[in-house]
């Protein structure tokens, strides 16, 4: 146990070194600055030129994180979640597409890595959409854009894959374009910085955050808790206990 919780302690610390190279040497605030302008720039149509690179971004395992809230930022919280909803399903359905017919040999080989996908695969024969709906919402066995590629491995059918992968991403994407809709400006994006509103202003945004954080926690833990189940994985206080 010592032992395995070093080495996280040190991936941790490695991934985080990495991390911090890679921003002091790479202009990352100012690429993502001038993509938002450019976006900007495009007015209206702008918005399915975000989808499109959104769901691009998808297929290619970028984190989409930062292009959620930016969604927000750029089109508020309505508009912005109606682009990011689907765009993230399109990319999704692309990636388990690619996986099913063209690429199966090498979505195998990363998930080689990943012990616990074959019982993922076990589970989503008996209840395809239940378990796709739970890992949308708490995806703690894998990657979530890689996910979307180990998807296309299984039996779920389409139908249900694009569905449950819609329903279960929905809350978490609102969380995010929420976020991204309280900011001020792009550069606060970039900064991290929260915006400075009156007094009520402050309490409407720290309220609404509290509430949705707290809605998309509690929904990752009855998703952990019930994939456990599926998965027929002992919860931590049975695996002591035994």
């Amino acid at each position: 146990m010592n032992r395995k919780f070093s080495l996280r302690i040190l991936g941790i610390l490695s991934l985080g070194a990495a991390l911090a190279l890679i921003f002091l040497f790479l202009p990352l605030k100012e690429w993502t600055l001038a993509f938002f302008v450019w976006i900007r720039g495009f007015g209206a149509a702008g918005a399915f030129v975000y989808a499109a690179v959104y769901a691009a971004g998808t297929v290619l395992l970028i984190p989409g994180t930062a292009l959620t809230a930016g969604a927000g930022l750029l089109y508020g919280p309505i508009i912005g979640t109606f682009i990011v909803s689907p765009a993230s399903v399109l990319g999704a359905t692309i990636s388990f597409l690619i996986s099913r017919y063209a690429a199966r040999d090498w979505v195998a080989a990363k998930l080689e890595k990943y012990p616990k996908f074959s019982a993922i695969d076990r589970a989503i024969e008996k209840n395809g959409f239940k378990v796709v709906f739970l890992l949308r919402l708490e995806p703690i066995f894998l990657p979530f854009a890689l996910l979307n590629y180990g998807f296309g491995l299984t039996s779920v059918r389409l139908r249900d894959y694009i569905l449950a992968s819609w329903l279960g991403m929905l809350p978490a994407t609102i969380l995010y374009v929420y976020l991204g809709s309280a900011l001020h400006n792009i550069s606060d994006l970039i900064n991290g910085k929260l915006p400075q509103a009156g007094v009520w202003g402050r309490a409407l945004f720290w309220g609404g955050l509290v509430a949705s954080v707290a809605l998309v926690f509690l929904l990752g833990r009855i998703a952990k808790r019930a994939l456990r189940e599926e998965l027929e994985i002992p919860q931590p206080s049975e695996r002591s206990m035994a």
